[in-house]
């Protein structure tokens, strides 16, 4: 009588497999840390911070398409997403809008005369990138310019943060309805709540404490930004589903990529710019 061989399946991991949160939680406050003590010391400091974390954004996400038969220019891209927010720091909205569409057209020029065949999906990819990283990147610049510039970003860092941190204490004690099941399974309707929860009560308290403007303002700015947040997180989520990966990258312990950890705030940032353009006036 011969005997079968037994099979014994490795256990699945579980929803939090991979991810170190002692790590991820350290790896959090340091980089706040960074980003306010650049804020307060030196506006420039904290220019030469984004610009740094935004060229190892473009580099991360060129690298997981090019990992999909998608080639980028990673080099040209990373400089030119450096200029552009040079330029918005120096010139302005005006200048920051030509730097962003100068690299643009360089992007799809630059699709157009390679040799490969699939142009189209070059060119798109090339251009997504630049507007994805650059643009969007650019006018978290924007919001330091003003003279009370790290008020402004404060408040849009912090919001962001609320509604991450907020949806997912919520998420792990009481989610239970999927918000996305097909993009995200994790994320929860009930995570959704306490992210809106989390970001509007920031925005009631530190508009009128830091920006000497009217609480209701701060409510609807709070509101908008964990709208555009959440959508910033799960886009960064079907894209690496569609590219079929897990992170953007591995440079941060606990989060991923760069990309992974700031794809947030990078889609809340212009909504947070034309918030705070319209409801705090600029200093005299």
């Amino acid at each position: 009588m011969t005997s079968e061989p037994i099979v014994v399946a490795a256990p699945e991991p579980g929803p939090k497999a991979g991810r170190n949160l002692r790590a991820a939680i350290t790896i959090g406050i340091l980089l706040g840390g960074v980003a306010v003590a650049s804020l307060f010391v030196v506006k420039v400091a904290f220019v030469v911070f984004t610009i740094v974390v935004m060229m190892i954004a473009v580099w991360e996400l060129s690298r997981a398409l090019r990992g999909h038969a998608i080639a980028v220019p990673e080099l040209p891209l990373a400089v030119g997403a450096g200029a552009v927010l040079v330029a918005a720091y120096v010139g302005g909205a005006e200048k920051f809008a030509v730097a962003t569409l100068l690299l643009v057209v360089a992007a799809v020029a630059w699709g157009a005369l390679s040799e490969r065949e699939d142009k189209l999906a070059v060119i798109a990819a090339t251009a997504f990138v630049a507007c994805y990283v650059a643009l969007l990147g650019g006018f978290a610049v924007l919001m330091v310019v003003p003279a009370d510039g790290p008020r402004r970003v404060v408040a849009y860092v912090v919001a962001v943060v609320c509604s991450d941190t907020g949806g997912y204490a919520t998420g792990v004690f009481f989610g239970k309805h999927p918000l996305a099941p097909t993009v995200s399974p994790k994320k929860t309707w009930e995570g959704f709540g306490g992210s809106t929860l989390a970001s509007a009560l920031s925005g009631g308290l530190l508009f009128p404490l830091t920006l000497h403007s009217a609480w209701w303002q701060g409510v609807v700015f709070g509101l908008a930004i964990v709208v555009t947040a959440t959508i910033g997180d799960l886009g960064e989520s079907l894209i690496k589903r569609d590219l079929g990966i897990k992170d953007m990258g591995h440079l941060l312990p606990g989060h991923g990529g760069v990309m992974d950890r700031f794809d947030s705030l990078l889609l809340a940032a212009p909504v947070a710019w034309a918030l705070l353009t319209a409801f705090v006036p600029w200093p005299t």
